[in-house]
């Protein structure tokens, strides 16, 4: 679950950490207005959706940049007006962009440098790790690639959080002194609090200022939770922008599946996250490309089915559908008979390839054959990623 910059900031806020004052203006009177009320001479007007780059990222069909910064109420106003109800288009939205309804009116800030610090888990030593890089303000992806020399790290145990020794030594990595490096210890032992006590997957803050007194202050706040772990959080459930997220993946997982909209035309419905990925990965193999990830799980049922089949079939991009089961818990014959339910409630207007294998696999097989329903059998995974990818490409 995302949440937006003035959430986050709102959490570290909470946390100790310093961020600029904000005020979240949804019109550009309220702008107008935030910018007298904060009283500075300047101050930054930032686009708030679920994605990064804003700063690089502009409103499509204009030049107006997702964060600028302004020095009159009225100038706030302005560009207010001109991204409220736009849609900004960064590195992370694709080409559609994503529509803005609101906007971060932020007092300007004394900045002497920016840096990076972001928190993920790494699956490999199991444990949170903090990053810090010189190149703030720079896509992090960007910094790894071509110099990753100059991102520096730290694991850390979640039951015991970043040790002072830790902070110090990434403090001085990053060429701070004196009382910088005490700041920087307290904020980055902060954050990884923060990390850890929200079940975060991801807390990103892009740039890290140091002030000119010294001091340092997150800029933003992009903060990411692990869905699974909300049940603990209710008052973070209650952050949720639905109006952010797809809506077939809201549709998917009130039903109880997880689902992710990709761009391509072959629809794909799959029990199991790694049959999945590697049902995606075959159909790119053979020259199609996934419109969706699509995981039903090992216990889905009827109505499941019959709803991922209308959430597939109501993508006018897809031109075929692959469904690809392999019956362990669950039995093919109870997703064969699940395919022919959702045939009579749903109907199917694109070619429908079916591959099946496991428990009761033959009949199964023998259900959808005896239907009189218009479905191509395969034969393996192979032979199905290459039926699925010719149906669609002749559709």
């Amino acid at each position: 679950m995302k949440i937006h910059e003035f959430q986050g900031k709102q959490l570290f806020r909470e946390a100790g950490i310093a961020v600029p004052e904000g005020i979240v203006a949804k019109t550009p009177e309220e702008a107008a207005a935030a910018f007298k009320q904060l009283g500075g001479p300047i101050a930054v007007v930032k686009a708030q959706v679920h994605a990064g780059g804003r700063g690089k990222g502009t409103i499509k069909g204009t030049e107006q940049r997702g964060v600028e910064l302004v020095k009159t109420a009225e100038d706030a106003a302005r560009v207010a007006k001109a991204l409220l109800g736009g849609d900004l288009v960064t590195i992370q939205t694709g080409a559609e962009g994503q529509t803005v309804k609101q906007v971060l009116v932020e007092a300007g800030c004394d900045i002497a440098r920016e840096l990076y610090l972001g928190i993920v888990v790494d699956r490999g030593c199991g444990k949170p790790v903090l990053m810090v890089s010189t190149e703030g303000g720079m896509d992090i992806e960007k910094v790894a690639h071509e110099t990753p020399h100059l991102i520096h790290a730290a694991e850390f145990d979640p039951d015991f959080g970043l040790q002072s020794y830790q902070a110090r030594k990434l403090a001085w990595k990053l060429g701070l002194s004196g009382t910088s490096v005490r700041a920087a210890e307290k904020l980055m032992r902060a954050v990884c609090k923060v990390f850890v006590e929200n079940d975060c997957s991801l807390a990103e803050v892009n740039p890290l200022v140091v002030t000119g007194s010294g001091d340092l202050m997150a800029l933003d706040a992009k903060i990411t939770f692990d869905d699974n772990a909300m049940f603990r959080h209710a008052k973070l459930a209650e952050l949720r922008d639905t109006a952010e997220e797809d809506p077939n993946e809201l549709r998917a997982g009130a039903a109880g599946l997880s689902y992710v909209q990709l761009e391509g035309n072959i629809g794909c419905l799959v029990n199991g996250a790694g049959l999945a990925m590697s049902t995606m990965d075959i159909v790119k193999l053979h020259g199609g490309q996934p419109s969706n990830f699509l995981d039903v799980g090992g216990g889905a049922n009827k109505d499941q089915v019959t709803e991922a089949f209308r959430i597939l079939l109501g993508d006018p991009d897809v031109k075929a559908v692959l469904v690809n089961i392999f019956g362990g818990i669950m039995q093919c014959t109870t997703i064969a008979n699940a395919i022919l339910a959702a045939y009579k409630e749903v109907g199917f207007n694109v070619p429908l390839v079916v591959r099946l294998e496991g428990t009761e696999v033959e009949e199964g097989r023998k259900i959808l054959a005896e239907s009189g329903v218009d479905i191509i059998n395969a034969e393996g995974l192979t032979d199905a990623a290459k039926k699925v990818v010719a149906a669609a490409t002749a559709a």
